[in-house]
């Protein structure tokens, strides 16, 4: 279509689309979006980079509205969203759009559910406007992807923020005319660079997304007005981030095919890219046991975009070693591990990680697809090993299910609640959506049972 008119096309979609409208399946898909989401907020919150956020953010902070998930602090809504969008995707364990990169959640469910602890929001309506904010961030992402990525835009935060502003925008029930203003606000504010990817940063972009889209829909409920073509005008977001734009991707099919159906969720707690890898690597781990102490050398052939996001070679943290698919193959080989706990700085310092690290080399081929790996291995004794992964667990191919959710919510949550709360945290988690109050999903995060109302 034209390029006229994008904005207010979407804006009209995500204040009209009811939750009947959504098909079945894609509520479900939605709730699982949530329990990850959410375990991977509590999982995340004992993270250093939250510690130091909630440090300098505390100063700041207004009335004591809504939640830091999974702690006893209580900031006001913006801060707290900004606060659970850093924590979720800390530890790079959240959903993935596979199609865009994005990681849907961590700007739309931080600012939800921050926004449901202000005033009364039944669960059907947090479920509809969580969805309806994924699909415009994973709709708005399309529209440039991948050139805006390849530019250096982290597009978990310059998409997110678009998400974001929906969801709230919609449990503050906003007009479309509002909701427009509230999608140009969101433009001007997009942000999120790739160069941060490894630091402290990273986990910023989508806790910042959900920050700003929040405070877009605000504003734009007072009356604040925006450009009406914030995505598509000749100086507006699309054309100034990307090189791309295909408004298509944005307007055609809303209501009938949804983004919002195709999120992922990830066994490992790294960049995406990586998992081939270490499915790869922990499958050759079962097979051979102990032998792979004997490993004189490990040869990928990855996707280009492998080496692009994840080349580190010397890793000197956790977090760096989340980009590293020389970690991570050393990870998984000796350890059998890809969770957080094989992203740490004691293990990216670990000497014989290092020493295996040292063995793995990995070269690109265009026709090795993302989702791709070819593996071979060479052991002392000469003898050779090849593994080659068509699709790696967590992908639509061969996605999570709902059990393999509830083991990963529970190794992530148990260390900071306890295996009684977190019990109790994850059946209503399941069942948020019957609630007629959301916000107490949020204060059921509050470590030892006690209360932050």
């Amino acid at each position: 279509m034209a390029d006229q008119g994008v904005t207010r096309t979407l804006a009209r979609w995500a204040v009209g689309c009811r939750l009947d409208d959504i098909p079945q399946e894609v509520r479900e898909q939605g709730v699982r979006t949530f329990v990850n989401w959410l375990g991977c907020a509590v999982g995340g919150v004992t993270h250093e980079t939250v510690d130091r956020a909630l440090e300098a953010v505390r100063l700041f902070s207004g009335p004591a509205q809504a939640t830091v998930i999974g702690r006893a602090d209580r900031l006001d809504a913006l801060h707290a969203a900004l606060m659970n969008g850093i924590s979720s995707h800390v530890l790079d364990y959240d959903d993935t759009h596979l199609k865009t990169i994005i990681h849907p959640a961590g700007p739309v469910a931080s600012a939800a559910l921050s926004i449901a602890e202000m005033k009364p929001v039944s669960g059907a309506d947090l479920l509809a406007a969580m969805i309806v904010g994924v699909e415009v961030e994973c709709r708005i992402g399309n529209s440039v992807y991948p050139d805006h990525y390849d530019r250096g835009w982290h597009i978990t935060g310059t998409a997110g923020v678009f998400g974001a502003a929906a969801a709230v925008g919609r449990l503050l029930g906003l007009n479309e005319q509002h909701m427009t203003w509230a999608f140009g606000i969101a433009a001007t504010q997009s942000s999120g660079l790739r160069e941060m990817f490894g630091t402290m940063c990273k986990s910023f972009h989508p806790g910042r997304a959900a920050q700003n889209g929040a405070m877009a829909a605000f504003l734009a409920q007072a009356g604040f007005d925006s450009s009406e073509r914030g995505i598509e005008a000749p100086r507006g977001w699309a054309n100034v981030t990307s090189t791309k734009q295909d408004y298509s991707e944005i307007t055609e099919g809303l209501g009938q095919f949804w983004e919002a159906g195709l999120n992922s969720y990830k066994p490992f707690a790294c960049g995406i890219v990586i998992h081939p890898t270490i499915d790869a690597c922990i499958q050759l781990r079962d097979e051979v046991g102990d032998e792979v102490n004997n490993i004189e050398s490990v040869s990928l052939r990855t996707h280009p975009l492998v080496l692009e996001l994840t080349g580190k070679t010397a890793p000197r943290t956790g977090l760096e070693g989340k980009f590293s698919v020389f970690h991570a193959a050393a990870t998984a080989l000796l350890r059998g591990d890809g969770t957080p706990t094989a992203f740490t700085d004691e293990a990216v310092n670990d000497p014989a990680i290092v020493q295996m690290r040292g063995r793995v080399t990995a070269e690109t081929d265009q026709s090795i697809h993302e989702d791709q790996v070819e593996m071979t291995v060479m052991f002392r004794d000469g003898r050779k090993v090849t593994r080659r992964i068509e699709h790696a667990i967590g992908s639509l191919d061969r996605p999570l299910t709902n059990e393999e959710l509830d083991r990963k919510f529970i190794k992530q949550t148990e260390p900071v609640l306890g295996q009684a709360q977190t019990a109790r945290l994850l059946e209503a988690a399941w069942k948020f959506a019957d609630r007629s109050n959301a916000a107490e999903i949020a204060r059921l995060t509050v470590p030892n049972g006690t209360t932050n109302a």
